[in-house]
């Protein structure tokens, strides 16, 4: 029986066709995650929206997306939806079952974050007149982000995982490359090795990205919460120097 063979792992960690399959997986997360916030973040607005109607449509696209496989919703995109006239590419499909997969999970990771400020704050905000929008991006987004940054996360993680299943589609990512330098060399260990180390540096360099995401907002927001006690201390130490 055939053992793993270093050298081979290691042609395979550094070949040029496997490399280029990792930097389109880091792609396709890039674009899933900027898509799916921004959809996510419509769908959390439209959940918290006054219509009913509105609500249950936005808790309906939730319901779907978290309810089936994404493999499911990627062949349905590509295979399925050019029967009723509606084609796309493998890349294109590809993107678009990304985007609407993140989008559920995002809505509710932001609608947890929304949830997790005090409502005064938002009433602070209107009473000051501040428009929704500026609600939005100068209140509860700002708060919600230092929130969401563990899930999100978790979350990044796991989409980066996702663009696996790709390769069903052949969608030229690390997993359907590791496949086809697999047929060719038969190398299967090695080349899976090689893979999922790819994946781990990816995984952990997303993972320092965070922590000095985490590592920021929670110094602005140390140094938001000093400036309000400072405020707050103000009137008392003018008091006090009045009184000498």
């Amino acid at each position: 029986m055939r053992g793993f063979d270093v050298a081979d792992f290691l042609n395979a960690l550094g070949n040029p066709f496997l490399l280029m399959g990792a930097l389109v997986t880091a792609g396709l997360t890039v674009v899933g995650l900027l898509g799916g916030f921004v959809c996510g973040l419509m769908l959390a607005l439209l959940r918290s929206a006054p219509h009913p109607v509105v609500q249950r449509l936005a808790q309906g696209y939730i319901w779907f997306f978290r309810g089936t496989p994404l493999l499911i919703q990627m062949v349905m995109i590509y295979s399925g939806l050019p029967q009723i006239g509606i084609k796309f590419g493998v890349l294109t499909s590809v993107i678009v079952a990304l985007v609407l997969n993140e989008a559920a999970y995002m809505a509710e990771i932001i609608r947890g974050g929304f949830l997790a400020i005090p409502a005064g704050q938002r009433d602070a905000a209107k009473a000051l007149g501040l428009t929704r929008w500026l609600v939005l991006t100068k209140v509860l987004l700002p708060q919600a982000t230092r929130i969401i940054l563990p899930a999100l996360g978790n979350q990044v993680n796991g989409l980066l995982k996702a663009t696996s299943i790709a390769s069903v589609i052949s969608m030229e990512e690390l997993m359907r490359r590791s496949e086809m330098i697999m047929q060719v060399k038969f190398d299967v260990l090695e080349v899976f090795a090689a893979a999922a180390v790819l994946y781990l540096v990816m995984t952990t360099l997303w993972d320092q990205v965070q922590r000095r995401l985490e590592r920021r907002f929670n110094r602005a927001e140390r140094a938001n919460a000093a400036t309000a006690t400072a405020t707050k201390m103000l009137p008392a130490v003018e008091q006090a120097v009045l009184q000498r």
